[in-house]
């Protein structure tokens, strides 16, 4: 009886080895080559997170300390207001013991009133740096939390890198690449 054609399976086996190998290395490269981008986008996102938020330390410290400033000008403004008045008192007690007010108590009570005009104004001056370092302060710690959350799209992207070179599932590389262009848009967003 005649057998069927005789089919070089060594040959065959070989050859889907290869073809498997080659594709695989190829994707594997193209994995490599991506996690690489991935994780070089990732450590510009860091730096800028920590960047912006050292900023925003910095703001936030000169803030508080024009509001120290401020409120050492309410203290001085209040002294101010307190001599003032004792000044007055005093004129009064020369004027309820009808007696004339000693020459320069009005003049003295006067130029306390005047050094609370600019004491405020300088106080007002202090709060108003106070609340523009404030704000910009805020603004950046908004901009920080973007590019920290760059930063863990960038880290998941990453590990889905990791487990397609483990699986070659070309279905969790898009997931790698959706996560990966999520965290470079957002990083992006952040920079304008």
């Amino acid at each position: 009886m005649p057998e069927g054609p005789e089919v070089d399976l060594d040959s065959l086996n070989e050859r889907i080895h290869e073809e498997v190998e080659r594709e695989g290395g190829g994707f594997l490269r193209l994995i490599a080559l991506t996690t690489a981008i991935l994780a070089a986008l990732a450590a510009g996102a860091s730096l800028e997170a920590g960047a912006t938020v050292n900023e925003a330390l910095v703001l936030k410290t000169e803030s508080t300390q024009f509001q120290s400033q401020a409120s050492d000008q309410w203290a001085y403004y209040q002294a101010k207001g307190v001599k003032e008045a004792v000044t007055r008192a005093s004129a009064n007690v020369w004027l309820a013991a009808n007696k004339p007010v000693p020459a320069g108590l009005d003049a003295s009570a006067n130029k306390y009133v005047t050094q609370q005009v600019a004491i405020a104004a300088e106080a007002r001056r202090l709060e108003h740096e106070r609340d523009q370092r404030s704000v910009e302060a805020d603004h950046l710690l908004h901009r920080h939390h973007g590019f920290a959350d760059s930063v863990a799209l960038f880290q998941v992207a990453i590990a889905l890198g990791a487990v397609t070179a483990l699986t070659r599932s070309r279905p969790v590389f898009a997931a790698s690449m959706f996560m990966g262009g999520a965290g470079l848009v957002l990083f992006a967003w952040q920079l304008l």
